[in-house]
């Protein structure tokens, strides 16, 4: 059977450890999965940021979960076409930044599940609606803010059954 890994893009003002990637990597862990968060403290250009993200899956054989907030959203949904996820989680994604192309029109060629905070003052929730509507994903709104934490016991859960639905089928498809 190959490994499964998880890979966390953390967001701009966050680290590669910070309290939703440390809850969500432990669930990832109790389902089998290796966990790895991609450290872009002190990259402020998204496109070198989705460079650093390839760059260091490479190293990583098997299946692979994409996870980002915000900016890692946006970082996890450039990096798909090169890396090949078998599914993508994203929290509050920002799908448009300054000055790099916007991703709202960047299709996903694996499940994706979204989870956007309705009172987000950071990253307006109806980029997530779009997003989901025009390319058939899961969207999950919360009544939270830009950092979720107030609901992390539940994104714990919507982690939890996003990756159950990856799960190979009994025949080993």
């Amino acid at each position: 059977m190959k490994s499964r890994h998880v890979v966390f893009s953390h967001g701009q003002e966050s680290g590669p450890w910070g309290t939703k990637i440390t809850a969500l990597a432990a669930v990832a862990a109790g389902e089998g999965y290796a966990t790895h968060s991609v450290d872009y403290q002190g990259i402020a250009d998204p496109g070198a940021r989705v460079a650093k993200l390839v760059a260091e899956s490479q190293a990583w054989s098997g299946n692979l979960l994409l996870c980002g907030s915000s900016m890692g959203g946006y970082v996890s949904v450039a990096a798909a076409a090169a890396l090949r996820p078998r599914g993508v989680f994203l929290l509050a994604p920002a799908f448009t930044l300054p000055g790099v192309p916007s991703l709202s029109s960047t299709p996903l060629a694996c499940p994706a599940t979204l989870v956007h905070g309705l009172r987000d003052d950071i990253v307006p929730f109806a980029e997530s609606v779009a997003y989901a509507e025009r390319f058939g994903h899961t969207l999950h709104l919360l009544n939270s803010d830009h950092r979720l934490h107030d609901q992390l016991p539940f994104i714990c859960q919507l982690m939890r059954c996003f990756l159950h639905s990856l799960a190979p089928a009994a025949s080993g498809g």
